[in-house]
């Protein structure tokens, strides 16, 4: 019965496979092109559950998509966690400030009882020179009505307080320094070089400033308001330029000083840091002698701002001075034909280019240093 039922099924195949083929040849024969979707369908079908039976592939999709997800998570925490850091030094920094405050004081306690007589000098010399050019200032724009007592008084005040420094500190000959000499100190370090530089500064800007408090005194027959501005302004270049050069030798001996334990390491390179400082010293002259030269310019041409004004152009101003609001005093007629007092126009020349009125330029340079005014900066180096 076996072999009978394998011909069945062997006759069954064939009877298929001939019908197939008879399928395919009336096809062929009648032109039609079909195509089979079901076969590539099931394919795909098989494809995919053979690739999703697969523990491998998923995990990885799934790992993937995961650290794409992670990356972008960590990209967006970075800044946040840079900005926590920040913050949490910033609270610490904090927290060790408040928590050292005390020994902070102890020690600030420590160097102002160590550096009292310093300090306490140096606040006076500071006080005084604020005191002495505000002064000074008032007094030049005052004129003619300026106090001859407040001027003798501001004299005699920064004399005194210059000698008494000096007769203080005898014992360092600190006076050395205004003839270009160093100071009769054994061993210098940094604090003593900034104490004899900054006294002597202050020093000269005392001795200055009592110049120009004499010029004060001077009556107006002699010396004209005019021509006392241009001595303020010579007086006060010429104190900038001394005080440039009064700290070198004091530097200059510090800075070769550097080999102090007689080694020729340390003999060479505090030579060549001294003449390393002076040819920086030498090269700021240079660059300020351009403006020294303009002050003298105009401190021996004395440049006039305009004519003397006629009787009749005096009179369209209704004989008024725009400026002091009185009678015209020596009147001065600009090239902008407007008319002031001499004093007046040459007071607000001190400090400005322009006529007080139209405002058109009529110098050509600014009269620094004219109203008395004395420089605040300290030259240390």
């Amino acid at each position: 019965m076996q072999p009978e039922r394998s011909h069945l099924h062997g006759t069954q195949g064939s009877g298929e496979g001939s019908s197939l083929s008879g399928e395919s040849s009336c096809l062929a024969s009648t032109g039609d092109v079909r195509i089979q979707l079901s076969s590539s369908a099931g394919e795909s079908r098989e494809n995919s559950t053979s690739w999703a039976s697969r523990p491998g592939w998923q995990s990885r999709s799934h790992g993937h998509v995961h650290g794409e997800a992670g990356v972008a998570e960590d990209t967006a925490a970075e800044p946040e966690e840079q900005g926590g850091s920040s913050l949490s030094e910033l609270r610490y920094l904090l927290q060790w400030l408040y928590m050292s405050l005390p020994y902070l004081l102890i020690l600030c306690v420590k160097l102002l009882m160590q550096h009292i007589t310093g300090i306490s000098l140096g606040i006076g010399l500071l006080t005084t020179y604020a005191y002495a050019n505000k002064s000074i200032v008032n007094q030049v724009f005052l004129r003619e009505r300026c106090s001859r007592l407040q001027c003798t008084w501001l004299l005699l005040y920064l004399s005194g307080s210059s000698l008494l420094l000096y007769y203080t500190f005898h014992s360092q000959s600190l006076y050395h320094s205004l003839i270009f000499l160093s100071p009769t100190v054994d061993f210098m370090n940094f604090w003593e070089v900034l104490w004899i530089v900054g006294v002597t500064d202050f020093i000269l800007k005392f001795l200055f400033m009592g110049l120009k408090c004499f010029i004060l005194l001077v009556p107006s027959v002699i010396m004209s308001f005019k021509s006392k501005g241009y001595w303020y302004m010579l007086l006060e270049e010429l104190c900038q330029y001394y005080r440039m050069f009064v700290p070198i030798p004091v530097w200059f001996r510090y800075l070769i000083t550097y080999g102090e334990l007689d080694t020729s390491l340390g003999w060479t390179l505090g030579i060549l840091l001294g003449l390393l400082y002076l040819i920086l010293k030498l090269l700021s002259f240079f660059g300020q002698w351009g403006n020294f030269r303009e002050v003298l310019r105009i401190f021996f041409t004395r440049p006039h701002y305009g004519v003397p004004a006629s009787k009749r152009q005096c009179s369209e101003c209704d004989d008024i001075c725009p400026i002091c609001q009185a009678e015209f005093q020596k009147p001065t007629l600009l090239i902008c034909q407007h008319t002031f007092c001499e004093e007046c126009i040459s007071l607000w020349f001190n400090r400005e280019k322009t006529c007080p009125l139209c405002r058109v330029v009529i110098s050509d340079h600014v009269n620094k240093w004219k109203d008395g005014a004395t420089s605040m900066h300290l030259q240390i180096f």
